[in-house]
């Protein structure tokens, strides 16, 4: 790791924003402009739209009905794909994502305002298909909390996907939810080593206490499961199998599987920190990521974007069919019970 390795940030600066036309640049080392500061502050930006569900025509994804109560993400995994999204809203995909936080303090009754219209027929919906719904800020504000207590109140399945130990605090709507076959809770895990984790997730909760969670959660009848996410060459793939294991010790039903491909402003700022990060490996992790792509450091293509392609994605693939048939046979996710959706809810919230 270099001297100008910036702990407790995944992203070490902030890149410029392709829709902005101004760009900022720290010509001197004692500039103090904002932008430029290495250890920005929390900043909150209150985000008021009209409806809280979103839906995505990707092929890749099961579940296409998502929510999301926060926009950025205070957990700074350099690879997050969510980045890119920051710069819709002038900001950058950089630091910028991992302090300035936009929030929807109305979701909750939102959400109750889409399950009240006669058009919504009951589905999946995913709590964070974008950013963690238990990331730090959520212990103030309780937003997820509240998100579930609705989906509760009007028996409409969900799955969440977190890299938070914060979700133990929800435990008591979450058995409600599971004894009607209404929840899935999977965590993000991908490595068991802690050093790297600091370094490529560092505001997320210890691998450790993740797979300790999923034994809590489990042991209290809530089915859970674990995403291998990113995987990436080079750096994490040989953990695959330690990691299948781990998480079906722990009582995990099911486990999937991504490579991580660098879209947008995430190439970037993934070359700069791997550089500083590991730069004993640097360029042969970055070719092998570009192995499994095409060549490229991205990948948008439907159908190949998410576990990618060539020699290498295959021995990743085959890796992973291997040691979940190993370690998690016959095991699987319980069904959602569609039938369960309450019209009119059973009591009031708001």
């Amino acid at each position: 790791m270099t001297e100008d390795f910036i702990k407790g940030r995944g992203a070490q600066y902030n890149t410029h924003n392709r829709f902005s036309q101004i760009s900022y640049v720290q010509e001197h080392l004692e500039g103090i402009d904002e932008p430029l500061q290495t250890h920005p502050q929390r900043q909150l930006i209150t985000e008021h739209p009209k409806q809280i569900i979103s839906k995505s025509d990707s092929p890749d994804i099961k579940h296409p009905y998502s929510i999301n109560p926060y926009r950025g993400c205070e957990h700074g995994c350099i690879y997050c794909y969510a980045r890119n999204s920051h710069e819709y809203w002038g900001y950058s995909a950089g630091l910028d994502f991992e302090s300035k936080i936009m929030v929807k303090p109305e979701a909750p009754r939102l959400l109750e305002q889409t399950f009240l219209k006669k058009s919504w027929q009951p589905q999946p919906v995913v709590l964070s298909g974008n950013t963690d719904c238990y990331q730090p800020l959520e212990r103030e504000l309780k937003l997820t909390r509240q998100l579930l207590q609705v989906f509760l109140k009007y028996g409409n399945p969900v799955s969440i996907i977190t890299k938070n130990t914060l979700v133990e605090r929800d435990v008591d709507i979450l058995k409600e939810l599971a004894a009607e076959n209404l929840i899935h809770v999977w965590f993000s895990i991908n490595s068991l080593d802690e050093a790297l984790r600091l370094k490529m997730e560092p505001r997320t909760a210890r691998l450790d206490k993740r797979i300790a969670m999923i034994a809590k959660l489990s042991a209290a009848g809530i089915p859970c499961g674990a995403m291998i996410a990113p995987i990436i060459p080079g750096l994490n793939d040989h953990e695959v199998p330690q990691v299948i294991r781990a998480v079906a010790e722990a009582g995990a039903l099911s486990v999937g599987y991504t490579i991580v491909r660098l879209n947008g402003a995430i190439g970037p700022l993934f070359e700069d920190w791997i550089t500083k990060a590991f730069p004993d490996r640097a360029d042969k992790v970055l070719h092998l990521i570009k192995e499994t792509h095409g060549g490229s450091l991205n990948d948008s293509q439907f159908g190949r974007r998410m576990h990618g392609e060539g020699p290498i994605a295959d021995s990743i693939r085959q890796l992973f069919q291997v040691s979940r048939k190993k370690f998690l046979h016959n095991r699987a996710m319980p069904a959602y019970d569609l039938t369960r959706f309450r019209r009119n809810g059973n009591y009031w919230l708001f």
